[in-house]
């Protein structure tokens, strides 16, 4: 009975990532004494939510069997979309919020139709997206402002309410935690029930199982990867509002490569490349490791040039102990 329950503990795709999150903890714990800091944890908890609002969909999308390398942009073209929009028009923000959140999803409803219409690979399709959209970004940019930033929208109507929408800041203990770190609990506790008490879930894992089974039996295929992409393109759309009321005006060159994060860290959290295999909870421990080493690294005094390096080696860990974990829990 014991090793039945044990062997249930290790089928959860998030055990290998939480073993490493609970060592990478302790391992800063002992070398960086700020790190031990209350305010260090709510920094710790900002990077890790920044990031993870965005691993939660990318991973829900990678268990449906797919990749979007449009997602870091996507971020960036969302933010762009509502700070110009907003200013060249000289409307209230909450305009330029609401055509944002259209675009995003629109990207995302591309991307999937695109997919379903060709049969290119996801990984094909939206690197052209994000061609496209890195391209775009810079050049309508350039066109209304100028130069490669949007102007700032602090001084514009409905600014304060959605700043304090997206990029406000709650105090617990004395210690000042950013919004977005509630944010991304609550999505993924959401996401969470989504994947384990819906028809919909059952689709996610089906289709990332084997498509072609799956639509056998009923599912959606197309309604189901297409939704998917959505979903990420709405998780770009709120993390792009954050980063533009967090700073008033917005890069357009900010994102690249964000989407490789993403995806490392629901890999880490236990997420398969191949597809129907992972879960929620694992991308949020995923970019809660993301978290600690980018800070952990500075509090640490180390040369921050060796976040990378240290990102990938707990990437090639991450695979291998969740191969071990895999093959544990499926002995006979």
């Amino acid at each position: 009975m014991q090793r039945s329950v044990w062997r249930r503990l290790l089928a959860r795709p998030e055990v290998g990532a939480l073993i490493a999150a609970i060592g990478v903890y302790v391992f800063f714990f002992s070398v960086a004494p700020s790190f031990r800091e209350a305010g260090s944890l709510a920094t710790v908890l900002y990077q890790a939510s920044v990031m993870g609002i965005m691993a939660i969909p990318v991973a829900l999308l990678m268990i449906g069997g797919e990749f979007d390398l449009s997602a870091g942009v996507a971020v960036t073209t969302s933010a762009l979309t509502a700070a110009i929009l907003s200013f060249q028009l000289t409307v209230n923000v909450w305009t330029g919020v609401f055509v944002a959140l259209i675009v995003s999803l629109a990207v995302g409803a591309f991307n999937g139709w695109l997919l379903i219409k060709t049969g290119l690979p996801s990984f094909l399709v939206t690197l052209g997206s994000f061609l496209i959209l890195q391209g775009s970004n810079l050049a309508v940019t350039k066109i209304f402002t100028g130069n490669v930033a949007s102007d700032s929208i602090s001084d514009m109507d409905g600014f304060d309410q959605a700043k304090s929408v997206f990029a406000s800041e709650v105090s617990i203990g004395g210690v000042d935690f950013k919004v977005t770190v509630f944010y991304w609990l609550a999505f993924a506790a959401i996401a969470t029930w989504l994947l384990l008490r819906t028809r919909f879930g059952n689709w996610i894992f089906a289709v990332g199982g084997n498509k072609d089974s799956a639509r056998a039996v009923g599912v959606p295929v197309n309604f189901t990867k297409i939704a998917l992409f959505m979903g990420v393109g709405a998780g770009a759309w709120f993390v792009g509002m954050h980063l533009l009321f967090s700073f008033n005006t917005v890069q357009s060159g900010e994102g690249v490569g964000n989407e490789f994060l993403y995806i490392i860290a629901a890999v880490i959290g236990g997420c398969l490349l191949t597809g129907g295999y992972g879960s929620a909870v694992g991308p949020v421990i995923g970019a809660f490791i993301f978290g600690m080493v980018s800070q952990g690294i500075v509090y640490a005094n180390w040369n921050p040039d060796w976040f990378k390096a240290f990102l990938g080696v707990m990437l090639l860990i991450a695979a291998l102990v969740n191969l071990w974990v895999r093959h544990q829990a499926t002995r006979r």
